[in-house]
């Protein structure tokens, strides 16, 4: 490309006194090679700088890939991520590792020792216009309590659908709330409150607290909703406190309400199974296992079952008041009984409400008979498509019942089968 820069002037190597150029040739010759010289730096410079330009072009591209991937996974994150920012999460009581025996205690023994003094959680699902705002709330009759857990949407779908419903029934308001924490962790946690989020965007009717969903929690779960009440649902009249997998008959517990003398609501009223005379199960392998760490009693006071019973607005008000100064004890039933008797009040006992199940004979009638459901106020231990069948049968305006098999007890507003 520059073989001239060496040529003589013919073309051909001669020296310069062979072409007769004195010294401007040699001169000429002289300015020739230092423009070459200009040239081919020039030219290696501009490689260099076209090298550097594309290096940072691809160093542009691969940051923008990368703020592109960290924008893509934020709006992931948006979308998927309902908890609030987790700031006001209470500290572990390590006074507790004092304790005589304490690291022979189950996991979640030491769990529930070491944050028992934890009673407040950030919300993550509200509701606050659930019973037509704080001044209103009255205007619920009868307000459906259902504790579920997040993996529990069919069962939610079908108490929605079933004796859970929202309805105007003999001009009262039957309003309906789940109770919930959270379960798993990680992605899986989030892809759950996901589920929880769009499903309360549908129906309105889910509280979600940022605590563990777990048995030994129902208690904590009970108080968070207690606290709740307090603020967005303080004036309603009754309540239905039960579990998702319990078989309601909602009907029958307007009637026995509507039908309490001399109270509308604002007078004692706790009632269910009750249980009464046992203590603390003592036998590690037993998932109600209590050590004397948590409770050195050997007695509970009477309680009514946890998978369901009926209260008043006063009673429920009551026990939030009493959970103040009643530590915890993670069997929620036996700490409602324990937050009664701080008060001085107790529970009554109710014919129609069956939490241990009901006892038909096996193999003389069907267990299943619309008959038995159609007049109790509720039975725990349902399946969700036996909850949908049998709210249907008993709404079956074509059910025949032998009507000389029940009699009327004013006082549990329910048909009593006799035997």
């Amino acid at each position: 490309m520059f073989a001239w820069i060496s040529s003589g002037c013919s073309g051909f190597p001669h020296s310069l006194k062979t072409c007769g150029i004195g010294e401007m040739g040699e001169k000429m010759r002289k300015k020739n090679v230092e423009s070459a010289l200009l040239f081919l730096t020039g030219v290696v410079c501009l490689l260099i700088i076209t090298n550097k330009n594309d290096s940072k072009e691809d160093d542009v591209n691969l940051k923008s890939k990368k703020t592109e991937e960290i924008l893509h996974n934020q709006e992931d994150f948006s979308r998927t991520e309902t908890l609030p920012p987790s700031t006001s999460y209470c500290q572990p009581n390590m006074s507790f590792y004092k304790l005589p025996e304490f690291s022979t205690l189950p996991d979640h023994i030491k769990d529930f020792l070491l944050y028992r003094h934890c009673k407040s959680f950030p919300m993550i699902l509200d509701v606050p216009d659930k019973c037509g705002g704080a001044q209103n709330s009255a205007d619920v009759f009868l307000l459906l309590v259902i504790k579920s857990s997040p993996e529990n949407y069919d069962r939610r779908e079908v108490l929605r659908k079933t004796w859970a419903e929202e309805r105007l029934h003999k001009g009262v308001w039957i309003r309906r709330i789940f109770i919930i924490g959270t379960s798993s962790s990680g992605l899986g946690k989030r892809r759950m409150n996901r589920l929880l989020k769009l499903e309360n965007n549908e129906n309105k009717d889910i509280l979600q607290w940022d605590f563990n969903d777990s048995f030994f929690n129902l208690t904590l779960k009970q108080i968070l909703f207690l606290e709740w009440m307090d603020r967005r649902c303080p004036h309603a009249r009754f309540l239905l406190n039960g579990d998702d997998d319990i078989f309601a008959n909602t009907f029958n517990m307007i009637e026995y309400l509507q039908g309490q003398e001399d109270n509308d609501g604002s007078r004692h009223l706790f009632t269910g199974n009750i249980i009464q005379n046992v203590g603390p199960i003592r036998k590690r392998s037993s998932k109600y296992y209590i050590p004397v760490q948590i409770q050195e009693s050997d007695i509970y006071p009477p309680y009514c079952g946890g998978g369901g019973f009926l209260l008043s607005g006063f009673t429920a008000r009551t026990i939030y008041n009493m959970s103040h100064s009643v530590i915890l004890l993670p069997i929620d039933d036996v700490y409602m009984g324990m937050c009664l008797k701080k008060a001085g009040i107790k529970p009554t006992s109710h014919f129609g409400v069956r939490t241990a199940g009901l006892r038909v004979p096996v193999g003389i009638v069907d267990k299943f008979d619309p008959c038995y459901y159609r007049e109790i106020l509720l039975v725990h231990r349902f399946l969700p498509h036996m909850i949908f069948v049998m709210w249907d049968e008993i709404q079956n305006p074509n059910l025949r019942c032998a009507k000389n098999n029940f009699k009327r007890t004013k006082e549990q507003g329910v048909f009593q089968r006799e035997i």
